[in-house]
Parts: C-alpha cells; structure tokens; sequence
C-alpha cells in the first residue's frame, strides 16, 4: 500500500498511546471494548444479520473461497532462494543463478544488473529512457519504519489487535529500527558497497525488523520494468529489462505534489536509496510459515499485480476486474482538477523529478487520450509489440491510478474530500455474486472501529479504507442492508468460521498494523495474521474439506522481481507477487507456472459457481494461457490470464 498521511500519523499515535510509560488504563479501555466489539460480532452472526446459506451448485469441490490480501511484497522478495520439494521447478533469483544459497551474488548475477538514467524534460516522460548506464555499486538503501516499536507492551497488542496466534504477538511489540528515519541504513552488511544489484537484508535487518518501503507508484513502476517493444523476444516477449529499479527510486521517489526538486538534490533525497533490491532468504530460515505453506500445499511463481502502482487501484481491479475512474457519483465521466491528474514529464532541468506527483498530488490519467503526459509513453510501446495490445481505457475517462480514500463511509454517506474518488457506478463481482444467490462478504480487519471512527482519530484504528473495493460503489454502499449483510470485520470472520456459516467467498483483509507492509508493518505479522486463519479452518473439519484459501498481496510494494511480466493494457501487469493456495485440493509442494494476476482469483470464483464476467470490458473476459513447450511462462495468446485451477488436484473431475 502506498503509505497515505493518515495511516503514518495514526501508527505514530499508536507509539506515542502504547509506548507510554502509563498505558495500563488504556490498555484496559482497549480490552473492554475489543471484549464488546466480539460480542457484538458474535450476536450479529448468530441472529440479527446471519450469512447466507453456501449453494451446492459448484464445479469442483470447493465450496469456500477464502481471499486473504497482504501488503507489498514481490515473488523474488520473499521466494528468492526457496527450494521446491518433489522436483518442481521454479523461476527466482537462486534457480537464475543471480544469486547463490547464502545470498551473495551468484555466477549470473549480471541478469539482474541495475542501471542509472537520463530523463529530461526536453524528452518529456519516457518509459525506457535512452541513455542507461550500468551502476558501480547500488546506491546506499535507507531506513524506514519506527526507530521503536509502534507497541511497547504485549497487554496493548493484544487490545489493540485480534487474530494473531499468541506467540506472535511478541513482534508487535519489538523490531524497531534503532535508527533515525531515512538515513543510511547500517544494519545492511556493506551498505556503501552493494554490488549493483539484488542484497540479502538479513541478518542485519532481521526478519523481525521493520525496514523501508520501496516506490511503488504507476508512472515510476512502468519506467522501473525499463520496457522496450523491439527487444522483445521468445523467453521475454514484453521487452521488459526490470533494471532501472533504483534510479526511479532517487531520481523521483514517490513524487513531491508539484514542488521543485531540492536544492540539495542527491541520492539520498527522496529517502529511499536502493531499498527495492532488497529480499529474504528462506534458505536461512527467513519466512518460515510461507515457506511450510509452498512446502506443503501449492503456490504459483507466475502471478502478478493487475495494474502498475499502489494498493487503491490493485484493490479496485481485484474486486471489478476493472479501474475506477473519475465522475459526477452518478456514472457520468468528468476532468478531475489539474492538481488532481498525473504529469510524469521531468521539471525543467532535472532528471526524472516529475512535475506532478504524490500522495496528495495526481493520481488520475486520461489514458485514451495520447496527448496527455505519460500516457503517450505507455500507449506507444503496447501498439509496438509484435502482438499490438489496446490501452481499454474508454475516451475522455479519467481513471485512478494509484490511491485515493474510496467515495462512501461506511455509513453510505459520500466522502468529499478532494482526494476521494467520487461514487462509482462500477461493477463488482459482489453485484455478480448477490445476483446468482451466492454469498460473500468483505472482511476488513478493524471495519468495527472504522464504524465508529471513519476520519481515523482514534490511533488503534487501522483499518484500511482504500483496500476494500466494495467500498467505492453505489450498489452497495446505497443500500444499508447490503452494506450489513457484506461488509464486516474480521471479528465477524472468525466467529463465522467457528460456527461454521462463512458465506461461500470471503475476502479478508489484515489491518495496517500485520498486513505485511514494509515500514508500518512486518512479514511475520502477516504470517502470523495467515496462521490464525487457516489454523481456525483447520480445526473444523466439515468446513476445511471444502475450502480453498488464497494467500497473496495486493502489489509487489516496488520491490524488484526477476520474473516475466505479460502486459495486458495501459494499466499493467506489474511485478510477480505470490500466491499459496492452502486447501485438501492443493497438496504436495506444486508450483503452477500458469500465468496470472489478481482477475485470475474473480475467473476461479466464475469457473466455479458457474457465473458470467463481471462486465464486457473486465479482464475477466481474457482467455486462459496457452503457452509453448520453449517457454511455460510467457502465453503465446497473449493477453491472457488463468483461472488458478492449475493449483488444484480435483482427481479428474472437470
């Protein structure tokens, strides 16, 4: 997720109300009303507002679709070194040869060279900048995150968050850097020496510390994938280099609202550094439970983030199949103000500094139109491949290219902030769901909170408003009863599971504190979140035989992935990010290398209930992938994604 204003200010009031040295009164608050919030979980599931009713009608054996959405991580940067079991193959840094088993650089390391660039305003934005030269050495990654934990005190943790295992609440309250915020970060063995490529963070940046998060917005991920048509060939039909990874991040960084490049501009400015080149080693015990999750159940080393950028527009097309796009709330397409519109065009005399982007900058792209800034980059190079692809963005639509705060509140009143997506008309797949009579709800880790407080005051409320996709419509936040009936907390989840009356999909969706995001977050957070989860379904053996759980993110969080990226449009794909399917249909350690992105989840829900795409125009309607004996990851109909029933065993049945 792409970390908005709110969401820093309330984990740092969480530090200063948690880590203070009188915190027991309201640690005891915090008890009493997460005790009052389950109960009232507990009382709206089994009376007032029950969950429908599971259908029998089913193409496989699945009866529960369970999607739970972490935060910004790509494949490489978690399964850099992971091993298969029972001879699967896989594509990372360690089978590349980039890198050996201890993480340092491996025989072909030079696969993974990082470039530094030109970019001048005189050319204008421009998605493989011309003059490219390798780097000597990285430049130097940066902290981020708490210099202490945002927890001080496991009686907090535990108030403040539900659904973690008990051991685990132990990292809520520990990993902090030590470690001023944007500096150099010196836990990194060699720090002003990094060879110029991907670096192993552990074991100085433990994977029990927080650390940075990398840039991970639209205009810079398509200038970091440094994609060029006519270098496409048979192993890599995009063209895509994934080199200019740290040069987008200290030549832009994640914008400045329109203001000047320092005066003192260097590459430490825009507080990053290298830090996309960093990853794990599971080979040296980092991301244990993931790694027990791909050992034992299955997973894919092909999916991929839907669209380039940040969670807000991930999250959309996760729930549309589609972008959201600028209107009057009432389905009619306007111009957002200037102030809110891309222009990725450098500022006289610098060298990538955008002219307008940001977190409270632009956002919006008018991507039908090849005049507007960017857009003429982006549209170029997919007309130029050897297999032409559409940008399908409908004229004079302005869409969301990266985060804003979702048009309603949970209470259906209309947020008009000026960096609120107004009301959208668009479809879902919960309208396509309710309308063939099969159930679903979205659980946001935290919403019970957000009830109560939707302009976030209160610091123990981390809900994550951008990451629900149900939240931007009209056809459900209009109406109060389908609000009730499909939006709940994670509170209501779990209690759901305990009686055994989860409604056929659920998406379920961690809150800021253990989604797994760099910085406000930590891996084993996530983790831990996950374990919870499939620990709970786990222990109810009527509702576990029929379950596939989905574990993924929401994008790679600008972290640099050595895989193939298939483009399917103006708004991406993007960088690999994983998938695990844990279910009793999904054993043995697989790896599927079927091609895929987070659409792949809405064609498996249609396959199995047997539903139409959500609209014409949603990605939904693309073909599965075909591909060649030469190369099992890159389709050669492209665009095309799968239905992720590669995963499963369902013992022939179709």
């Amino acid at each position: 997720m792409d970390n908005r204003s709110s969401r820093w200010t309330l984990l740092a009031s969480l530090c200063v109300w948690g880590c203070g040295a009188s915190s027991n009164d309201s640690a005891e608050n915090a008890v009493t009303s997460t005790a009052r919030l389950q109960e009232s979980a507990s009382e709206a599931t089994r009376g007032a507002n029950p969950l429908h009713r599971v259908p029998s009608g089913t193409r496989t054996p699945i009866k529960h679709a369970v999607i739970i959405i972490g935060e910004n991580r790509t494949f490489d940067h978690l399964f850099a070194t992971y091993r298969p079991r029972h001879h699967q193959r896989i594509d990372n840094l360690l089978s590349q040869g980039i890198v050996n088993e201890d993480g340092s650089p491996g025989p072909r390391f030079d696969r993974a060279t990082q470039m530094t660039a030109v970019d001048a305003a005189t050319d204008g934005y421009r998605l493989s900048p011309g003059s490219r030269a390798p780097y000597s050495k990285l430049p130097p990654p940066l902290t981020g995150g708490p210099t202490n934990p945002y927890i001080s005190d496991l009686t907090t943790a535990k108030a403040v968050q539900a659904g973690l295992p008990d051991n685990y609440y132990q990292y809520l309250i520990s990993g902090g850097t030590g470690l001023p915020s944007k500096v150099v970060d010196t836990r990194i063995a060699n720090v002003n020496d990094l060879p110029p490529g991907p670096f192993q963070l552990t074991p100085g940046v433990g994977y029990n510390d927080y650390a940075a998060s990398p840039v991970h917005r639209f205009y810079q991920m398509w200038q970091q994938l440094d994609c060029r048509a006519h270098e496409a060939t048979l192993w890599n039909p995009s063209g895509c280099n994934s080199d200019l990874f740290p040069w987008v991040e200290v030549s832009v960084g994640a914008g400045s609202n329109g203001s000047p490049q320092p005066a003192d501009y260097s590459d430490l400015t825009t507080g990053e550094g290298s830090t996309a080149m960093g990853f794990y080693n599971m080979l040296q015990g980092d991301a244990p439970y993931f790694k027990y999750l791909a050992d034992t159940y299955a997973m894919s080393d092909n999916y991929h983030q839907p669209v380039q950028g940040g969670t807000g527009a991930n999250h959309v097309m996760l729930g549309t199949g589609d972008d959201v796009w600028y209107s009057d709330g009432n389905g009619h397409a306007l111009v957002p103000p200037a102030l809110n519109t891309e222009n990725p065009n450098a500022q006289p005399g610098t060298n990538n500094w955008y002219t307008q982007d940001g977190y409270s900058g632009g956002t919006y792209s008018n991507c039908a139109d090849e005049s507007q800034p960017g857009v003429g980059a982006v549209v170029h190079y997919l007309t130029s491949l050897p297999r032409r692809l559409s940008h399908n963005c409908e004229a004079n639509h302005y869409y969301l290219l990266n985060n804003y705060a979702p048009g309603y509140f949970a209470d259906g009143s209309v947020n008009t902030d000026q960096f609120a997506i107004p009301p959208s008309t668009l479809r879902t797949i919960g309208d396509e769901l309710e309308e063939h009579q099969i159930s679903w709800a979205y659980f946001g880790d935290q919403y019970n909170r957000y009830q109560a407080d939707p302009h976030f005051q209160d610091p123990t409320n981390v809900y994550c408003d951008i990451c629900n996709p149900f939240q931007y419509v009209s056809s459900i936040m209009t109406d109060a009863v389908e609000r009730q009936q499909h939006l709940k907390d994670t509170l209501d989840f779990y209690q759901g599971i305990r009686n055994d009356v989860l409604p056929a999909v659920s998406f379920v969706k961690p809150s800021g504190l253990v989604d797994g995001h760099p910085a406000s977050s930590k891996l084993n957070l996530f983790e831990g979140f996950t374990k919870y989860i499939i620990d709970l379904i786990q222990s109810q053996p009527e509702l576990w035989k029929d379950t596939a759980i989905f574990v993924t993110f929401d994008e790679g969080g600008g972290y640099y992935d050595s895989g193939y990226v298939q483009p399917l449009d103006f708004f991406g794909d993007g960088t690999r990010i994983p998938l695990m399917v844990v279910s009793p249909f999904s054993t043995g350690g697989k790896i599927s290398h079927e091609y895929g992105d987070h659409v792949s989840l809405l064609k498996f829900i249609e396959y199995n209930w047997y539903l139409p795409p959500v609209t014409r125009r949603s990605r939904d309607n693309l073909p599965n992938p075909v591909t060649s004996e030469f190369n099992p990851y890159a389709p050669v109909n492209s665009p095309a994604i799968g239905d992720l029933t590669s995963l499963f065993d369902f013992d022939g049945r179709d």
